[in-house]
């Protein structure tokens, strides 16, 4: 009778703990990587209070966070396994979790999704979820790398996805080379017109024709005037780039790349709506044109030092920031949506070279005091008309983003 009983207690032990144990040994995923930046607040307690325990949950064995902001290597193989998987922009959460590389999530995606993902076999050999808003979220989107995303209530189950993408996946279309095909198409011809309408604005423009001029009343011949004006420019581009680097940091900190973008489209309808109205009342009201003290500039000019050059011509360019700078804004809050950190930086660059292209061309054609006569009464009486012409080129800007873009 002993041996009975001992019988069946060992039957009991075996059936109870031998598929705990298998459950223990079978995992079916083993690593992930959370590709997070660490300034984000909120994106920080979602990554420590419920991705981590979701995941451990789930048995994943080995979790590894890395800052790709604050670390430039960490940024490269982000950018590289975005790549590899052939990721659309419009995928890429504002923090991206590579399981294995078969399960990708982007942003704040649900526990539910993320248990059901990795606890249920989904007959999916790859998948990505993006939820890329930080609270308050009504839908995610998953894609399983054919066809196109889907978005779905955020209560809805993964699975109405994935049954769906298994009875459809022979009929959809193998995704497109994202690459640079999409930035080059429509990102480049936007910051170089934009870069050079940009720098087409009468502030930057008054100061050099001001600037030429005043060289021209102290004597000096044409190569010093170029000289010290193609320094004079070079300022102007570090203080417009050292602001540009300042807004990308602020959109990518956010961690809500998108909203920043629909915000910087409406800031420039708004300021283009600014310089439209200094079409019909110049200088009345808010106006976009900074107040640029001369006498102040004609102290430190008259020095005729490199410093003296260098320091006019930074504070030059911050002072035309707010007259022109709502195109800026704009692209940059688009950049930080549609590109990575460095590819945004590339093209942050590039612009601002097409900013001060027309400054240059300007100050060859300035070399001649009589050209420099007609530019300068030209520009007097056609001010209220470039104003006009920014601000409605800004407000279509603006539109074109909100439509075509986010």
């Amino acid at each position: 009778m002993k041996k009975v009983i001992n019988y069946f207690m060992l039957v009991f032990l075996l059936i109870n703990l031998v598929p705990f144990g298998l459950a223990q040994e079978d995992t079916q995923y083993n690593t992930a990587i959370v590709y997070y930046n660490e300034a984000c607040t909120m994106c920080s307690m979602y990554i420590k209070s419920e991705l981590i325990p979701t995941l451990e949950e789930a048995g994943i064995k080995e979790i590894i966070k890395k800052d790709y902001v604050n670390e430039k290597q960490n940024r490269v193989e982000l950018n590289d396994l975005n790549e590899k998987h052939n990721i659309p922009p419009e995928l890429q959460g504002h923090f991206m979790v590579y399981i294995d590389d078969k399960i990708i999530l982007g942003g704040h995606v649900p526990k539910h999704i993320i248990i059901d993902l990795l606890t249920k076999d989904l007959e999916v050999n790859k998948i990505l979820v993006l939820q890329d808003e930080m609270d308050n979220a009504k839908s995610y989107s998953a894609w399983g790398f054919k066809g196109e995303a889907k978005e779905y209530d955020i209560d809805t189950p993964i699975t109405e996805y994935t049954d769906w993408f298994n009875l459809n996946k022979d009929d959809l279309e193998e995704p497109s080379t994202y690459e640079s095909q999409w930035e080059f198409s429509k990102l480049f011809p936007l910051v170089f017109f934009g870069g050079f309408l940009d720098g087409l604005n009468p502030c930057a423009f008054a100061v050099l024709l001001f600037f030429v001029a005043f060289l021209f009343t102290l004597g000096k011949v044409t190569k010093h005037i170029v000289k010290v004006g193609l320094i004079y420019i070079a300022m102007i581009y570090l203080a417009y780039l050292l602001i540009g680097l300042g807004l990308i940091h602020a959109f990518v900190f956010s961690g809500q790349e998108h909203l920043m973008a629909r915000i910087s489209a409406y800031l420039v309808m708004l300021l283009g709506l600014i310089n439209i109205k200094d079409f019909f009342w110049y200088g009345k009201g808010i106006s976009l044109s900074p107040k640029i003290n001369i006498n102040w500039y004609k102290k430190w000019l008259h020095k005729m030092t490199i410093p003296s050059v260098i320091l006019v011509g930074f504070l030059v360019g911050l002072c035309t920031f707010p007259c022109s700078g709502g195109i800026y804004v704009a692209i940059i809050g688009l950049l930080s949506a549609k590109t990575t950190y460095l590819t945004g930086l590339y093209y942050i660059l590039f612009y601002n070279f097409m900013f001060i292209l027309p400054l240059i061309i300007t100050l060859f054609f300035l070399t001649n005091r009589r050209t420099l006569g007609k530019i300068t009464r030209w520009e007097n009486s056609h001010k209220r008309k470039i104003k006009l012409i920014m601000g409605i080129i800004m407000v279509l800007l603006g539109i074109a983003i909100l439509v075509w873009f986010i």
